[in-house]
């Protein structure tokens, strides 16, 4: 067998192989027992063929290699030769493995995800700097001189339903620090701080008959602020290496347990006797990125203004709900006492 196939490949004319069948005598006696005996293997050419490259696809390609040619099929079938990516993300037993929450608006995703994230970054967009405003064509204004960049609209519950529904989209946010179910009911009066065409901050305010007067001690202990102190130790260790000695301090840092603006206080301390109040301040909240620019003292400056029609009350007559440990600061600071109105709400 191996021999044939080696007479296959051997390059031979043709006029040589019948010259060599028609001398030989037993050729056609050999040839006959060859086809007689049939338990000999068939034979079975082998036949080699060149790969195609890509230059040559769907055309016939020409002559190859020493005067080799093949015929090539013209295929219709055209390969995508773009590669796609995929993002992929090993579980080493992160806890935001599958969502990921955000440090600034709370927002859970799944990283990766176009989806995910545009929402996200839309969402990211509105806590920060404010849901967007375009304005309405029949607004409440509250004029006030002291206001040069923006404006406060006061928004009531007979108010139409486009009103009503932005106000909600903004009770939402404010639902993500300060808790939900609680900041907003039927009675209340909302004025909303218009800045660049977004709501920059909010101020929900209540009528009230009562409230009660905070007592001044009870702020003795809120310092929020933390100090690092220098404690030695009344036998300090001393470390001794040849004639080089070194002696070691410590170095204590003293936190406050009450070093969380957004938490509620452990406890308010009031007066028993109850004052006569008329309006109380359910909630105020402005948008991280436009704090620290005076907009709660517009939204109540407004509310003192426009709560009551025809009266202004006075600094010290607003009443603040259970604050935080920002808006007791708020609250003294604008009302210039300590002792300033706290009231209990109703859900």
């Amino acid at each position: 067998m191996q021999a044939k196939i080696n007479s296959f490949f051997k390059s031979c004319s043709s006029s040589t192989t019948q010259t060599e069948t028609l001398d030989s005598p037993h050729s056609h006696l050999e040839n006959l027992s060859d086809e007689e005996d049939f338990t000999k293997e068939p034979e079975i050419p082998v036949i080699y063929t060149r790969r195609v490259s890509n230059n040559c696809k769907g055309k016939d390609s020409k002559e190859l290699h020493s005067g080799e040619q093949l015929m090539i099929s013209k295929s219709k079938n055209v390969l995508n030769k773009k590669r796609k990516y995929a993002q992929f993300h090993l579980d080493l037993g992160q806890s935001d493995f599958l969502l990921h929450t955000c440090k600034t608006c709370k927002f859970k995703f799944a990283p990766g995800d176009e989806g995910d994230e545009r929402v996200h970054k839309e969402f990211h967009k509105n806590y920060s700097h404010g849901i967007g405003f375009k304005g309405w064509r029949n607004e409440r204004v509250i004029s006030m001189h002291s206001l040069e960049h923006g404006r406060v609209i006061l928004v009531l519950n007979d108010d139409p339903p486009p009103h009503i529904n932005k106000v909600q989209e903004v009770i939402k946010m404010m639902e993500m620090d300060l808790g939900d179910g609680w900041i907003f009911h039927k009675h209340c009066k909302v004025y909303l701080y218009i800045s660049s065409q977004r709501v920059a901050g909010c101020l929900v305010a209540e009528p009230i008959n009562k409230a009660y007067r905070l007592v001044s001690n009870s702020d003795q202990n809120d310092d929020v602020t933390t100090t690092l102190t220098e404690v030695k130790k009344s036998t300090p260790t001393t470390l001794q290496f040849g004639s080089i000695s070194f002696q070691r301090e410590i170095i204590k840092k003293v936190k406050n347990k009450k070093d969380s603006n957004d938490t509620l206080l452990g406890s308010i301390i009031c007066e028993k006797d109850d004052v006569a109040a008329l309006c109380g301040v359910r909630a105020i909240w402005v948008t991280p990125s436009n704090r620290r620019k005076h907009i709660a003292t517009h939204l109540l400056n407004a509310t003192r203004k426009s709560f009551i029609s025809d009266v202004i009350l006075e600094h010290s007559e607003l009443a603040f709900s259970q604050p935080t440990n920002v808006g007791k600061l708020l609250a003294s600071t604008y009302t210039n006492t300590k002792s300033f109105l706290v009231y209990t709400t109703n859900s």
